[in-house]
């Protein structure tokens, strides 16, 4: 049987990048993104016939979003087996100027809604006995931080230790929950949030002196999705050019 996989925030950037993977690698995949044209341009990007990618509207700071998009799922293809909680704020105020508004949307988007994320595709995938989840978590939840914002650094740092809870909460029933946490990447996003002299010297810093790939990302969701990977969980992969090392 063909698996089903859902990525949030998958209209562009990473998520994107993990949806063609996922595609790739034979699953059927469920672009979601809080823009429901962006999602739909992707997946049409991806598979112009449509048979294997369907595009939702997944705005990750709404449960009700959520659970939409869940019986959206399953009512076109009738199960869901692995969940990709992607959806991410990358913001880079320095630290003494965020505000607490600021403050509560990035945690809202990123941490809140991997929370949620976990918990109403949990809950079904546990109803199941099997099913997959991986949180895009990041470095700079582990260092603290050295281009992004100490809102953004925070919320990931949560996400490891979500994972661990929500492995603990759903190991007896079949589902798996993992991280991933990279470190600084070749996207648009990444250049976009740091100016072109910092990025150089960013890169200078990195022990392997190059930006991550995110097909690797993509690759490495694809090994902790597969049936065989039942043994891992609650763990968080490193991908981070040597920057952090346990």
């Amino acid at each position: 049987m063909t698996q089903v996989a859902l990525v949030t925030g998958a209209a562009q950037g990473l998520g994107k990048s993990i949806a063609g993977q996922l595609l790739e690698a034979g699953y059927r995949v469920v672009v979601s993104d809080r823009s429901l044209e962006s999602a739909q341009a992707t997946a049409t990007a991806l598979d112009a016939s449509g048979e294997r990618v369907l595009a939702l509207k997944l705005d990750v700071s709404s449960k009700a979003d959520f659970e939409q998009a869940l019986a959206a799922v399953i009512a076109h293809w009738g199960v869901l087996h692995v969940a990709v909680n992607n959806a991410a704020i990358t913001m880079t105020t320095p630290v003494m100027q965020i505000s607490p508004e600021e403050f509560d949307h990035v945690v809202s988007v990123n941490l809140r809604g991997t929370f949620v994320g976990c918990q109403v595709f949990g809950s079904y995938l546990a109803d199941q006995g099997y099913g997959r989840i991986i949180n895009m978590a990041s470095l700079a939840g582990q260092n603290g931080g050295t281009a992004t914002g100490a809102h953004y650094a925070a919320s990931k740092g949560a996400i490891i230790t979500l994972t661990k809870i929500f492995a603990k909460e759903l190991a007896a029933s079949g589902v798996t929950v993992n991280a991933i946490a990279p470190g600084p990447i070749e996207s648009p996003a990444v250049r976009a949030a740091v100016p072109p002299e910092r990025l150089e010297k960013l890169i200078e810093a990195i022990p392997v002196r190059q930006l991550g790939n995110a097909a690797f990302l993509g690759k490495l969701i694809v090994q902790l999705a597969s049936e065989d990977a039942c043994f891992t969980t609650g763990a968080t992969w490193d991908v981070n050019g040597g920057i952090f090392m346990r």
